[in-house]
């Protein structure tokens, strides 16, 4: 035996890698765009965490750049204490590359669970939705931005608990804003219009990713992957997806949070409400052929969602983003239109100083006679006040003076031409619901771009809602069901109004 081949033989057998003399990697977990997860042991402590060792990701060629975005990561994990959120424990830097010491969170992830079964059930939905919102909203309470939403980095334990991982991109507020020429940061399938158009990401721009991802676990399928990045992100700019399986107050967040327009998106506290009625299992009914897409708000191109509910899920559609109008709509302003239905609904509005407490119309109500708008006259000279009777000899046209004015019709439960005139009536609902419903769409509507900005300011708003004599009264005068809502407006402390302050958005 040669002096080399006896070297040889008395060599070591190599061991397992060790970083910083402390963490033990036991075998690799997963592989992704930010580096790769390892298994670890952490002999200090006695107890197994995960390791990412980052690297520099393709097409980035500023290695201090994404230094500061490790840094970042370690702080954002420090600053966050929810249980949803994945605790980050160290960061090593070692050999010129950087391990970030985290949680072990053995589980599969969302995109593992819904590519396995299929579309998931609404309530393990909603539970979903719950918990990675809770993340999400102490993220945005600390000022930081997730950035990369999606199913991929929300795990699942098969007890419910949900983690939320990979804060690695996300970017707080208070930190410079630190990119790479040419990179998109975070997955382009689940990134928000804004983001595409080239604006900056805010807190509105990860509940437009929560809406995909959650449209993903309740429909299996990706709104908006297409075949290429280029055909992804024109698709969020321009196309629609429709809903084939998901209904009441789950659908309502999904499709409030793929509004086009962050302003006009539901917003956390709204869809908390909803989130937990779905994962209670309460109404959860949406008949057919009835609106389930987003509150009116668009800023740009607004879409329009009918479902009919068919019981297989096809692709997501490719319509384009279309004038939304309804057969309830007024001609004069596009935005008057329903699609507002109870059980669809239900959310919760935020405390807004321009808002008036609602009224009610019809027999018993606050406003005993109100004589509803239509397509030419939606303005009245009259005040909006409790015990008035409001005729028809009080609508004018908006480019009169006038008191107040209807800036968008909801439709409640009924008017719906596709109803069999042999369907049983639907029930009044409880006053407070109706309320509720009712002012959370006329918020959502008031701070669009539907009433002019410029005179937003010195507006004051209200819903207006049917009594239940009303509700049943049923039909107007051609016959129609009847059971609208409506936000009206009028000029703060009193005053007249001498043009419209509602204007038709395309």
């Amino acid at each position: 035996m040669t002096e080399e081949t006896t070297q040889r033989a008395q060599a070591p057998a190599p061991g397992p890698r060790v970083i910083a003399d402390r963490y033990v990697l036991l075998g690799e977990l997963g592989r992704g765009g930010m580096g790769v997860v390892f298994r670890a042991e952490d002999r200090v402590i006695g107890r197994q965490v995960a390791i990412k060792e980052l690297r520099l990701p393709d097409g980035a060629d500023d290695a201090g750049v994404f230094s500061e975005r490790v840094l970042r990561e370690v702080r954002t994990g420090g600053r966050l204490n929810d249980p949803a959120v994945v605790t980050v424990f160290d960061v090593v830097s070692e050999a010129g590359t950087t391990y970030i010491v985290m949680e072990l969170v053995e589980a599969p992830t969302l995109s593992d669970l819904v590519r396995e079964r299929g579309p998931l059930p609404a309530q393990q939905v909603a539970s979903i939705g719950l918990q990675v919102l809770s993340a999400l909203q102490a993220a945005h309470e600390a000022g930081i931005v997730h950035r990369d939403v999606k199913p991929g980095n929300i795990m699942v334990a098969p007890n419910g608990r949900v983690k939320l991982t990979d804060f690695g991109i996300a970017q707080a507020v208070d930190d410079p804003r630190l990119t790479t020429s040419g990179m998109i940061v975070g997955s382009p399938a689940f990134m928000a219009p804004e983001r595409v158009s080239g604006q900056e990401a805010g807190p509105a721009s990860d509940l437009w990713s929560l809406g995909v991802t959650l449209y993903f676990a309740a429909e299996g399928v990706l709104a908006f992957e297409r075949t290429s990045t280029a055909a992804t992100l024109h698709a969020i700019m321009n196309e629609v997806p429709y809903l084939t399986r998901t209904q009441g107050p789950l659908a309502s967040v999904v499709m409030g949070f793929l509004v086009a327009s962050p302003e006009g998106r539901l917003t956390a506290h709204q869809a908390h409400g909803l989130l937990q009625m779905a994962s209670a299992g309460t109404g959860q009914h949406t008949p057919t052929s009835v609106y389930t897409g987003p509150p009116p708000t668009m800023a740009g191109p607004a879409p329009t969602h009918y479902a009919h509910q068919p019981q297989a899920a096809p692709a997501p559609s490719k319509g384009k983003r279309p004038l939304l109008v309804t057969g309830a709509a007024l001609a004069g302003v596009a935005l008057l239109a329903g699609g507002f239905f109870l059980g669809n609904w239900w959310g919760s509005p935020s405390e807004d100083s321009a808002m008036l407490p609602a009224l009610t119309y019809g027999t018993q109500g606050d406003i005993q006679q109100f004589d509803t708008p239509s397509s030419s006259q939606r303005c009245y000279n009259v005040p909006l006040e409790p015990g008035r009777s409001i005729s028809s000899s009080n609508k004018v046209d908006c480019d009169e003076q006038h008191d107040f004015e209807v800036f968008a019709t909801l439709g409640t439960l009924g008017g719906d031409s596709s109803v069999s005139d042999s369907a049983p009536a639907a029930a009044y609902p409880a006053e407070d619901r109706l309320r509720i419903s009712a002012e959370t769409r006329c918020e959502m509507i008031f701070h669009s771009n539907v009433v002019q900005a410029s005179q937003r300011s010195g507006l004051q708003y209200r819903a207006l809602l049917p009594t239940q004599q009303a509700w049943d009264a049923r039909e107007d005068s051609s016959g129609n069901l009847v059971r609208n809502a409506y936000c009206v407006l009028s000029k703060t402390g009193g005053g007249t109004l001498s043009s419209p302050a509602a204007v038709e958005v395309r």
